[in-house]
């Protein structure tokens, strides 16, 4: 036991004092601030893309195409009878109205539904009865 509390006490204030030395600069020439990090008198190598790491920001991962229903339960999200949620329906199934449509058998049918309100009714029909999908 003392021998670790003695092996402690020396690595310790070692490290510590390895961590906190700097080298002199080798060249009065040389710019004090530059625009790559340096280790030593080398610049550091830094691997991913450069867009990312000049923005300060972790590379995306690939998102997974969602399909119709995430899409739809996404939509479900916003504010109910808003102007964005039916943006959002309507985002999903490009609206084609017609002036007599026929009732919708399924939610890609209320795209041809003409008045906003009932379009939006009708996309919320069929989005509430899609069972939660994990996400």
């Amino acid at each position: 036991m003392r021998h670790i509390i003695l092996a402690l006490a020396l690595f310790c204030p070692a490290a510590a004092l390895a961590q906190g030395t700097t080298p002199a600069p080798a060249d009065a020439d040389k710019p004090a601030a530059t625009s790559q990090p340096m280790v030593g008198d080398k610049p550091l190598v830094q691997v991913g893309k450069k867009s990312a790491a000049k923005k300060g920001e972790k590379p995306a991962a690939p998102d997974k195409p969602q399909s119709v229903a995430q899409k739809l339960q996404a939509c479900q999200d916003i504010d109910d009878a808003t102007k964005e949620r039916l943006i959002c329906y309507d985002e999903i199934f490009k609206p084609q109205p017609k002036p007599k449509a026929a009732p919708a058998k399924g939610v890609n049918d209320c795209r041809f539904v003409k008045e906003e309100d009932e379009r939006l009714t009708c996309y919320n029909g069929f989005a509430d009865k899609i069972p939660r999908l994990p996400r």
